[in-house]
């Protein structure tokens, strides 16, 4: 195992590095589909073993006040090794100047995401009442 760095870039990223993830999902994503996930997304970091990609959050955005974290994945046998904290902490700092950052999880992923300071409710959410535009 190299380093484990982190991008926003998915320059030279394809869908053949795009392997072992959605694991548990009923239904799987293809490569080229989570590679398009990716290149859709308005905000991507990647989280990289040499030039293997290990895991990845996306957020998509209305640009303005509102912020959706859809997917957060570390391969399996990458967990447990803070990758997926830094994901989260690097994607948080990119959502900062919105008013509300919100994702859904299971009950038992709660715990991990109160500590970036989101609230359990039926979703997760973060209320940035001071970022609102005023104009």
């Amino acid at each position: 195992m190299e380093k484990i760095t982190y991008t926003s870039m998915l320059d030279g990223v394809a869908a053949e590095n795009l392997q072992g993830f959605f694991v548990g999902w009923n239904s799987i994503p293809s490569p080229d589909s989570h590679l398009r996930i990716l290149q859709n997304s308005d905000h991507v970091v990647l989280a990289k073993d040499g030039e293997k990609v290990i895991g990845y959050i996306t957020a998509i955005t209305d640009k303005t006040i509102s912020a959706y974290i859809p997917l957060l994945e570390v391969l399996p046998e990458y967990q447990k090794q803070g990758i997926g904290a830094e994901l989260m902490k690097k994607m948080l700092e990119l959502l900062k100047e919105f008013y509300m950052i919100d994702l859904l999880c299971d009950t038992d992923l709660q715990p991990f995401y109160e500590q970036f300071g989101m609230e359990r409710v039926h979703g997760m959410y973060i209320r940035n009442y001071s970022k609102i535009p005023q104009s």
